[in-house]
């Protein structure tokens, strides 16, 4: 393979409409599947009680507000006149609550409303999913058998359908690495058509050019940024991507030829920095539009009231304001010792995530006598529950691909692998900072499209190529697995959707007894 050819491999698209074609199917098959019910559980679910309320005053008023005691079971009966005149302290930025708001807008304040926008972006969480391992293996297999993976996740499912701020996290984080890839094929493509033109099919020295105009680059800056705006933690996304990218662009430049490839440092990575990090924050900055164009915001009035304050003074009233805002989440996340102190029946350990030690009750109704709604029980009772549980074979099978995923990266070279483990590392080891607090196993919805993308190239490299004399055998192993995963999401499905149970039909899908 030539210089040229090696670089435009990343454009060889011979299957493209059959890959959208796959790709739309799938999405429509989780749409759907999210869409049954989703309104089922009719009442704010855990932390639903903070966020669909948020939603609803950010897009009426341009800040949160305070509610009414008791104004849950107010809202969920229709009456949702609640709000107080009170501005409320809130310690996530605001692009998820606001996204939630959309959705109440549209349809109202109640569950289908609060919920719709985590439909769709639980579902477009599918579809970015599919693409970018596709991409990433240069396989539409590959991507397929992800997408096909994380539709049928439970907890891809159960986020999908819940007015929580981590899907939509999720889903702008995966679509700014899916740009930093698409990005890196851009780079090299037109490297390659620099070569073409000095008429050189193998280039053996000079300077490689550079290119300021990334457009795949801004994407990632902007989607990044929405990451950020929806909670905090992403920054090591950004930041953890914002290397690997230039460590891409020096690669291009050694395999261009140039003498210099390490030049990437000097040229590149300044422009990077630029276009994603910039970028980023500028996008987290207009997320508080709303709240900078109001003066009844948390927090607004501080400029005001204090215009000796060095923040203040350099950045004006409302960037001063802002600044002090952030000074307060802050500690909230890191010096509270409420925070510190506080325990939850449900804190997960991050130690635990991959292998779903102890999973999220998102509500339960327990106690349902026999003869009421339809329990049928005897000699026992019924209950009905919304619990964010993965589908456990699924995350299994997945932590062990992660271990041949690791080999394939540092033994055998494989960068493709690279990719899906240092999302994973980035989106969950950060956690460990955090551990002496409240932390919940949802907040792995970070986790899970790059842990299905590593099991489905785990699995299509186990099967070889298309002469392999075992492929037919190996192909029935593989489809074995996928069936028992589908199977498993089969089961485990009325805990997922607030479905009438007896107690021991639920304890018979509580395979640990730490999800209880």
């Amino acid at each position: 393979m030539t210089t040229i050819e090696a670089l435009e491999e990343g454009r060889l698209r011979r299957d493209e409409l059959t890959s959208w074609l796959v790709t739309i199917g799938i999405t429509i098959c989780a749409f759907v599947l999210r869409l049954v019910g989703l309104a089922n559980p009719n009442k704010l679910a855990f932390d639903e009680t903070y966020y669909a309320k948020d939603g609803w005053t950010l897009v009426h008023h341009g800040y949160e507000l305070d509610w009414k005691e008791h104004a849950d079971g107010h809202i969920v009966a229709g009456n949702i006149d609640q709000v107080t005149n009170n501005a409320s302290f809130v310690v996530h930025p605001p692009l998820g609550k606001e996204l939630i708001g959309l959705g109440e807008l549209l349809f109202g304040l109640n569950s289908f409303g609060w919920r719709v926008s985590a439909l769709f972006a639980g579902t477009l969480l599918v579809m970015l999913t599919i693409r970018m391992a596709r991409r990433l293996s240069r396989s539409t297999m590959i991507g397929a058998l992800a997408g096909v993976l994380l539709t049928f996740d439970g907890l891809a499912f159960v986020m999908s359908r819940l007015a929580l701020l981590d899907i939509f996290q999720a889903v702008f984080a995966v679509a700014g690495i899916s740009a930093l890839l698409a990005d890196r094929d851009w780079y090299r493509y037109k490297l390659a058509g620099v070569l073409r033109e000095r008429g050189i099919p193998d280039f053996d020295g000079g300077p490689a050019p550079w290119f300021w105009w990334r457009p795949w680059r801004l994407v990632a800056g902007l989607m990044l940024g929405a990451s950020v705006a929806v909670k905090w933690n992403s920054m090591f996304v950004m930041a953890v991507f914002g290397i690997v990218t230039v460590c891409w662009d020096i690669g291009a430049r050694n395999l261009a030829g140039a003498k210099r490839p390490w030049m990437a440092l000097l040229i590149d990575a300044p422009l990077a920095f630029v276009q994603i990090v910039i970028v980023g924050l500028a996008t987290y900055l207009a997320s508080w539009i709303p709240w900078l164009r109001t003066d009844g915001g948390w927090g607004r009035d501080y400029g005001t009231q204090h215009p000796d304050d060095t923040a203040v003074r350099i950045f004006g009233d409302g960037l001063g304001s802002l600044w002090h805002y952030h000074k307060e989440m802050y500690n909230f996340h890191t010096g509270s010792h409420m925070m510190q102190e506080a325990t939850h029946t449900y804190e997960a350990h991050p130690a635990g995530w991959l292998f779903m030690i102890r999973t999220t009750g998102i509500a339960a109704e327990n106690d349902i006598k026999a003869g009421e709604q339809g329990c049928t029980a005897v000699d026992t009772t019924c209950l009905r529950v919304v619990s964010a549980l993965g589908t456990p074979l699924l995350w299994w099978a997945a932590a062990i691909a992660l271990v041949i995923a690791l080999w394939l990266w540092l033994g055998r070279r494989d960068w493709r692998f690279a990719v899906p483990i240092l999302a994973l590392a980035s989106t969950w080891l950060p956690w460990f900072r955090y551990a002496d607090r409240p932390l919940f196993f949802f907040y792995a919805i970070m986790i899970i499209p790059f842990t299905v993308t590593i099991l489905a190239m785990v699995l299509v490299r186990f099967l070889g190529p298309a002469d392999h004399p075992l492929r037919r055998r190996r192909a029935i192993i593989v489809g074995i697995i996928v069936g028992l995963i589908i199977l498993n999401f089969a089961f485990i499905y009325p805990v997922l959707t607030n479905q009438l149970m007896t107690r021991p039909e639920w304890l018979m899908r509580m395979w640990l007894g730490t999800w209880i």
